[in-house]
């Protein structure tokens, strides 16, 4: 079942042409990897998705309903969750706290306990969490914020998660850690659309990849099919 498709998107930042004819598609429990060089438009395209930056053209069909020009708050209660680059945790509050927030207006799907994202839950999923659950966010590594902040949009109960570099600034083994929390969620019934520097862990997780060209989708296919072709890797991915 196609869970989401992004048809034609066009979007600006001033008079700045950021995005132009953006089309991509995610499909119900797969992990799909936007990737390309620096400023070639993978940020604004979730944050287009998540009506953070708002269309100029172009449709976002969720579930077979447009949500382009809705505010952010409406395409999150539709069920898409956005993890930002920057973490946006508040340090000032407790990792408990922190999920708290989460929750509120969370989603819940007709009643069914397997499928609600609960603060046990998303501890099962996180232990170092659980291990910190009474610390301020501004203690926390910068892998623990990362998790943090994945854990906090979770508990909004999404069906497709938006996640933007979730393992730029971590070193080797933190990033290996989300990676692996990240596959373990997709498993657990969430679908990911994922922006990532790393080609490594784009092509470990992801079963289709989108490569961006200046504002533009420049290739559209399978992680064997990218891997076929170093010459595609290198037009769109190498400095």
């Amino acid at each position: 079942m196609m869970l989401l498709e992004v048809r034609n998107l066009h979007a600006y930042y001033g008079t700045s042409h950021v995005l132009q004819g953006v089309s991509l598609a995610v499909e119900e429990g797969e992990i799909v990897g936007l990737l390309g060089r620096n400023g070639m438009g993978k940020s604004t395209t979730l944050k287009s998705i998540m009506g953070l930056v708002r269309q100029k053209s172009g449709e976002v069909i969720f579930k077979g309903k447009d949500l382009a020009g809705h505010p952010p708050f409406w395409v999150a209660r539709a069920g898409i969750g956005y993890v930002p680059e920057d973490r946006r945790i508040f340090p000032n509050l407790t990792v408990m706290e922190n999920l708290e927030l989460g929750m509120k207006g969370g989603r819940r799907f007709g009643g069914k306990g397997d499928s609600l994202w609960t603060v046990e839950r998303v501890f099962a999923h996180f232990p170092l969490l659980n291990e910190r659950a009474h610390h301020q966010g501004r203690y926390l590594s910068g892998g623990e914020q990362q998790m943090l902040t994945i854990g906090r949009t979770l508990m909004g109960n999404p069906e497709l998660l938006l996640v933007d570099e979730p393992t730029e600034g971590l070193g080797p083994l933190m990033a290996k850690e989300v990676s692996k929390v990240l596959a373990e969620i997709n498993r657990a019934g969430v679908s990911i659309l994922l922006v990532e520097h790393n080609l490594k862990v784009a092509m470990s997780l992801g079963t289709r990849v989108y490569l961006m060209g200046k504002g533009h989708i420049g290739f559209a296919g399978t992680v064997e099919e990218l891997k076929a072709h170093p010459e595609v890797q290198a037009k769109y991915l190498e400095v």
